[in-house]
C-alpha cells in the first residue's frame, strides 16, 4: 500500500516539495552563517580589539539601521533602484543588440569582443571623472558611469553564450528543416540560456557596484551610496554598517529571488533541469 501511495504521486508534487525542502534548508544555511558572523562580531567587539567608535557593537548597528529605516534609508533604496533598473536595462539592451550582431558578422565579432574585454577590465570607478567632466553631477552622469561598466559584459556573455553552442545542436535543427528566426529561436536560444542568465547575473552585479560607487562620488542627495558617503563624512561607522548591510541585503534578494528563479524558469521552460 506505500508503494502504491508512493506511485501516486506526480513528479509535479515531488519536485515542489523538493523546492520547498531546498528553500527551507537554504533559509536555514543563511541563518546559520549570519549568526556565526554576528557572533564572531560580538565577540571581538566584547574583548575590545577595535574601538567602539570604529567597530560598533551589533546592537548598536541594528539600532541605527532602525532609524536610517524611518528616515532616509527608504528613499535612498527607492533611488538606487530605479537608477539601478533603469541603466542595467539600457545596458542589457544596447549590449544585446551588439552582442547579436557580433555573431553575426563574425570579422566585426571578433574583433569588437577583444575591444569589450579590454574595457570590461577598466575599473568602473574610473569613469566617474570621465561622467563628471562630460556630464555633470547629475542622474545621467550616475546612469553613464553604470551603463558603461555593465554594457560590455553583456556584449560579451551574449556573443560567447550564441557563439558557444555545441555546433551539433545546429547541424541537427538544419537537418530537420529548422532555419533563420525559427533556428534562432528554439535551438539557440534555449541553447544559450543558462549561459546568458549566468552572464547577466555578473552584468548585473558590476551594474550595483559601479551604482553604488558613482552615488558615493556624485552626489546628488539621494541613493544609498550617497548615504555611505555621508557616513563617511561625518565619521559615523554604525551608519556604515548599516547601509553596507542593506547592500548585501539587496543583493542578496535579487540573486535568490530574481535571478535563481530565473534561471530555473527557463531550465524548466527549455526542458534542461536534471532529473534525478
Amino acid at each position: 500500500m506505500q508503494g502504491e501511495a508512493q506511485e501516486l504521486v506526480s513528479p509535479e508534487q515531488k519536485k515542489k516539495s523538493s523546492g520547498r525542502s531546498l528553500d527551507v534548508e537554504d533559509v536555514a544555511n543563511v541563518a546559520l552563517f549570519l549568526a556565526a558572523f554576528i557572533g564572531v562580531w560580538q565577540l571581538i567587539y566584547v574583548l575590545g580589539i577595535y574601538p567602539s567608535a570604529i567597530l560598533p557593537s551589533p546592537a548598536t548597528a541594528a539600532t541605527k539601521l532602525a532609524d536610517l529605516a524611518g528616515s532616509s534609508l527608504p528613499v535612498g533604496i527607492g533611488t538606487s533602484l530605479l537608477r539601478l533598473v533603469v541603466g542595467f536595462t539600457i545596458s542589457v539592451a544596447l549590449g544585446g543588440i551588439v552582442g547579436l550582431a557580433m555573431v553575426k558578422f563574425r570579422a566585426f565579432g571578433k574583433t569588437m569582443s577583444s575591444f569589450a574585454v579590454g574595457l570590461l577590465t577598466f575599473p568602473s570607478i574610473a569613469w566617474v571623472p570621465f561622467a563628471i567632466l562630460l556630464i555633470g553631477f547629475s542622474d545621467f552622469g550616475i546612469l553613464f558611469v553604470v551603463v558603461m561598466a555593465s554594457v560590455f559584459s553583456v556584449m560579451i556573455t551574449t556573443y560567447s553564450s550564441l557563439r558557444n553552442i555545441p555546433p551539433i545542436y545546429i547541424r541537427a535543427a538544419k537537418n530537420m528543416g529548422a532555419s533563420g528566426i525559427s533556428l534562432f529561436r528554439h535551438v539557440m536560444i534555449p541553447a544559450a540560456t543558462p549561459a546568458l542568465i549566468v552572464g547577466m547575473r555578473q552584468a548585473w552585479s558590476i551594474a550595483w557596484h559601479a551604482l553604488i560607487g558613482a552615488e558615493m562620488l556624485i552626489t546628488t542627495l539621494s541613493g544609498l551610496g550617497y548615504i555611505l558617503s555621508v557616513g563617511r563624512e561625518f565619521n559615523d561607522m554604525p551608519q556604515i554598517i548599516a547601509v553596507m548591510i542593506t547592500i548585501f541585503a539587496i543583493g542578496i534578494v535579487f540573486d535568490r529571488v530574481v535571478f535563481l528563479k530565473l534561471e530555473e524558469k527557463a531550465r524548466d521552460k527549455w526542458g534542461l533541469t536534471q532529473q534525478r
